[in-house]
């Protein structure tokens, strides 16, 4: 799979139309078969980072926070290693993102059932000093 999306390019993933408007599916609404394929892009598109040039790869990261969001069915522990593993990439090549930006990515992506949780440290912490580890 991580060939064919070399081969053929990244999924596009289907639309749906919702209350009139049409968009694009979201990761947590995709089948099965549709979820591996896309995992199996963002591997392949690692690979291909690795042989870029820094500039390029940076962009490429970026826009992957940018789109990082909750998986269906992950686990608090799942998303937040995730969430570390894009930073630490972030880290490597000296991308520097300010602490509110991290904080409020990793709130605002949270399943539904944080909201509570998001709401409480939105109103009690700082956002732009405190680390959300």
């Amino acid at each position: 799979m991580i060939l064919e999306s070399v081969e053929n390019g990244p999924l596009i993933l289907p639309s749906i139309e919702e209350n009139g408007v049409t968009r694009p599916k979201k990761y947590s609404e995709l089948s099965a078969t549709k979820a591996i394929q896309a995992e199996c892009d963002i591997k392949a598109t690692n690979i291909i980072l690795q042989g870029l040039p820094p500039e390029e790869r940076e962009c490429k990261i970026y826009d992957e926070f940018d789109k990082f969001a909750y998986k269906k069915g992950e686990t608090l522990r799942d998303f937040y290693l995730r969430f570390s593993l894009l930073l630490n990439d972030m880290n490597i090549y000296n991308m520097k993102l300010e602490q509110f930006q991290v904080n409020t990515k990793f709130l605002n992506t949270l399943p539904p059932e944080w909201s509570k949780f998001v709401t409480h440290v939105k109103l009690v912490r700082n956002l732009h000093t405190t680390n959300i580890d």
